[in-house]
């Protein structure tokens, strides 16, 4: 189960350092205004946000990948508290984007729901 723990949680860190690309670089272009639903001027308007955002999600998927690293050194305390933490962060974020963003709910499940699974396996695994 720690092994599969550690997959998904990695993929969920996969799929935020893409975030983290899409926010802040590509925040502006036609297919990532088209991803997030924002036109034109709300995506100039709201650049400089999305930008800081992004690296947000960066550091969340640094903070995974770090631990994973930890983890297959052989440092399983710290490696499991890494990917924990930065797993957790990604849910946290994403019950913050469900409840504060109806319109953005399938958003938020797609965001949150590897990393939950991802973090169960994980604590199931270290038990």
């Amino acid at each position: 189960m720690t092994i599969i723990g550690l997959a998904l949680i990695g993929l969920a860190a996969l799929v935020h350092v893409y975030i983290f690309w899409m926010e802040s670089f590509g925040w502006t272009s036609a297919r990532v205004r088209a991803t997030f639903g924002t036109s034109a001027e709300e995506a100039e308007a709201t650049r400089e946000l999305a930008y800081n955002q992004g690296f947000y999600n960066l550091f969340l998927a640094i903070t995974v990948g770090v631990g994973i690293a930890f983890f297959a050194a052989g440092r399983h305390d710290v490696g499991s508290a890494l990917a924990l933490t930065g797993a957790g962060s990604m849910v946290a974020a994403s019950l913050v984007l469900f409840a504060s963003s109806p319109d953005k709910r399938g958003a938020a499940l797609k965001q949150g729901l590897v990393p939950l699974v991802g973090i169960i396996a994980l604590v199931i695994g270290l038990l």
